[in-house]
């Protein structure tokens, strides 16, 4: 006979489903949200057919690694083409910040965790969440009737019954494979990252050489937000266009700081805008970018339209070196310079991988009748922006090394970890 579960067993795991259904719950309360006020302070409160609805669940389907398909129709007698690939990075933040916190919430008072308990945890917040993740893909799906405007577009157009029509439909399978994903890469870099989160007997010794150099990595990226979202504020209040940049915030700010980041070690990467449409960036970003050919994007191309651009490499420099700093001060004092520098090295360079990966922009829109190609003349457009991946890693790799063997040379006479216990021995 096998033994059957007592009751105190019983209650647990019915209080762990309440505890992931509430972690769950909290973290797509807060990724829509943000979602929600960043689409309506960019005007898109009034789109038709309940739109607003269906796009804030686009957005946070691609928050989370989802794939949003665009298609378009105008009729027999034309065709369009529509695609778009960009995450809204501050939704994402938002979504992990919450999240992590939800799940590190019930262990705040734990030294220790079983790995099972652990794993428990995460599989029925991963069961919840993929329930979750498969209603917003079938309700991110919504069709859109274009207008060409006045003009001579518009009278071609309705001589031939065209009638353009551009929608967005998820693909369910990437998405819940995507989503899921992203949740496991959350809970595991929560674990890691937190001072206080409770870990397995085995996994202890990542305190020392993980997890001093993850929470210094996590401190980098929020300070470039915090310091984007201020100077975002000034900007609102000094120059107007207060919408526009509530917009930015809630939808793209890590978007923003964290290319500048990578600009700011030296990376370059490769862009263009044309045609109507633009990318919520600074004006600078876009005068740039918007050429009649590919525009190189680095310190030089920038510094050739504001000398102020190099200001940026003040800033990088000062923000690794405090944060290589806050690494070495929190980890135990027997831990030599050069193996801080290994790490702040290793933990930047796996940094700037993850901003190359997310912070690619792809988009563009056409439309043609009877194989007349741009009719629509506005309505045309494509942007992109990619990064020169390896070369962006190994100078993140390069300033990794200085940052963190001169943090760690700053840091010795302040650290105190492990001081007492190699006194004792």
């Amino acid at each position: 006979m096998h033994p059957q579960p007592s009751s105190g067993q019983a209650f647990a795991a019915r209080h762990g489903w309440v505890q992931a259904l509430v972690t769950v719950l909290l973290t797509l309360i807060a990724m829509g949200a943000v979602a929600a006020l960043g689409l309506w302070a960019a005007g898109a409160d009034d789109l038709p057919d309940n739109g607003f609805c269906r796009v804030v669940a686009a957005s946070v389907v691609t928050a989370v690694g989802g794939t949003v398909e665009l298609s378009g129709g105008a009729g027999g007698l034309a065709a369009s083409q529509a695609g778009i690939t960009v995450i809204p990075l501050s939704v994402t933040l938002t979504g992990a910040l919450v999240l992590g916190a939800a799940f590190l919430w019930p262990l705040r008072h734990r030294a220790v965790a079983g790995g099972r308990e652990l794993a428990g945890r995460a599989a029925r917040i991963a069961v919840l969440w993929l329930l979750a993740m498969l209603a917003l893909a079938y309700a991110a799906r919504h069709t859109f009737k274009l207008s060409f405007g006045d003009g001579a577009p518009s009278d071609l157009a309705d001589l031939f019954g065209v009638s353009p029509e551009v929608g967005f439909t998820t693909d369910v399978p990437r998405t819940l494979l995507f989503g899921l994903l992203w949740l496991a890469g959350v809970l595991v870099l929560t674990l890691l990252v937190s001072r206080r989160a409770p870990l397995p007997g085995r996994l202890l010794r990542l305190q020392e050489s993980v997890r001093p150099a993850a929470h210094a990595m996590v401190v980098l990226l929020l300070a470039h937000v915090v310091l984007g979202v201020l100077i975002a504020l000034v900007v609102a209040a000094t120059r107007g266009h207060a919408p526009q940049t509530i917009a930015v915030i809630l939808l793209g700010m890590p978007n923003l700081v964290w290319l500048a980041l990578t600009i700011g070690l030296g990376a370059t990467w490769n862009g263009r805008v044309e045609g109507p449409f633009g990318l919520p960036m600074p004006h600078l970003l876009d005068e740039v970018l918007r050429s009649s050919d590919t525009t190189t994007l680095n310190l030089g191309t920038l510094a050739e339209h504001d000398g102020r651009v190099w200001w940026l490499v003040v800033v990088e420099a000062v923000l690794l070196l405090s944060v290589a700093f806050l690494m070495a001060a929190r980890s135990p004092a027997r831990v030599p310079a050069w193996q801080h520098a290994v790490h702040l090295a290793i933990a930047l360079a796996l940094t700037v991988l993850m901003i190359c990966l997310l912070g690619r922009i792809s988009a563009h829109f056409g439309l043609s009748i009877i194989g007349i190609g741009d009719l629509g003349g506005g309505l045309s457009g494509r942007i992109f922006l990619d990064p020169e991946v390896w070369s962006a890693v190994g100078l993140g790799a390069l300033w990794g090394l200085v940052a963190g063997f001169l943090g760690a040379l700053a840091a010795r006479p302040v650290r105190r970890a492990g001081e007492v216990g190699a006194a004792g021995a």
